[in-house]
């Protein structure tokens, strides 16, 4: 199937990203957002990161006059509404709200009757499976997830998620998608945490565990990884960006869905941290102190 449309439902981190990206591949792309003050907070970071792109574009040589005329383009393919009868007539609909399987499931439920059938659903969740709400939205087989990374605009990879019931056909829509708008799809099935988060949060528990148990410091284990195996931050640094509040309801979400897993394990020392509300860097607090994107 041919996607020209894409609706995205929720103008937040994540799904202003995704907007943005969609709209710059030469989507026509509907921005959905329950609250005004929200949608128009998500429209107001695109128009300043386009600004910045236009800034870099001249940097490399283009005419501010080009690159100013790319902007507005990209910005003018994208409609900001607060109705989801916007929808009817998109192609894809991603989600990107609140991790919340409840709220999703009701969404898409409502999604079902609003969107024409022949559309593909999204989800843009990094822990939820995929399958269940497939089967709440009515389509299951129209059903996939698209992972994206934070920022959107900058991280290549999108994981393609593909849950028992979705067709060959609106899988292959998805990662020729991913593939549209610039990112590297990677395939994958409906398991929890898909690739990333899968291989990710048992890390970032474990040396939650370390620091639990005494055996290094949390500046040295940091300090370990980044420089031991090259990754751009150590993982308690990670946790802190991540949300210590969002990797405890992953975790939790998996002990309880997978309580033989021994991979997945919550840490004592999260759940301290965010029962104390030191919730990472938004909070100001959570294995380290921050001040912006400064920590100490």
């Amino acid at each position: 199937m041919v996607i020209k449309k894409v609706g995205v439902i929720g103008c937040g981190l994540m799904g202003h990203g995704i907007v943005q990206v969609a709209a710059q591949a030469g989507y026509s792309v509907v921005a959905v957002e329950s609250d005004p003050g929200a949608l128009q907070k998500g429209l107001s970071r695109i128009e300043k990161s386009l600004a910045k792109l236009a800034e870099k574009a001249v940097e490399k040589g283009k005419s501010a006059a080009a690159a100013e005329a790319d902007a507005k383009a990209t910005f003018a393919r994208i409609q900001g509404t607060t109705d989801k009868q916007a929808l009817k007539d998109a192609d894809l609909v991603i989600e990107a709200i609140v991790e919340n399987l409840e709220v999703k499931n009701k969404l898409f439920a409502e999604l079902d009757k609003i969107v024409q059938k022949s559309a593909i659903f999204a989800s843009n969740t990094s822990s939820f499976p995929i399958g269940a709400m497939g089967r709440a939205s009515g389509r299951p087989d129209r059903m996939v997830g698209l992972h994206f990374f934070n920022p959107v605009q900058l991280m290549k990879l999108v994981e393609v998620v593909r849950a028992a019931e979705t067709s060959n056909e609106a899988f292959a829509a998805a990662r020729a998608f991913g593939e549209s708008v610039g990112k590297i799809p990677v395939a994958c099935k409906d398991t929890p945490g898909f690739v990333v988060n899968r291989l990710l949060v048992p890390y970032m528990s474990q040396a939650l565990l370390m620091l639990e148990r005494g055996e290094a410091t949390k500046e040295d284990i940091d300090a370990a990884m980044q420089y031991g195996c090259g990754y751009p931050m150590g993982p308690l640094t990670l946790t802190d960006y991540v949300g210590l509040d969002t990797t405890l309801a992953i975790l939790e979400g998996w002990v309880k869905s997978y309580p033989n897993e021994p991979a997945f394990v919550i840490p004592a020392i999260l759940r301290q941290k965010v029962k104390e509300g030191k919730l990472g860097r938004k909070s100001g607090e959570g294995f380290y102190k921050w001040d912006g994107d400064k920590k100490s």
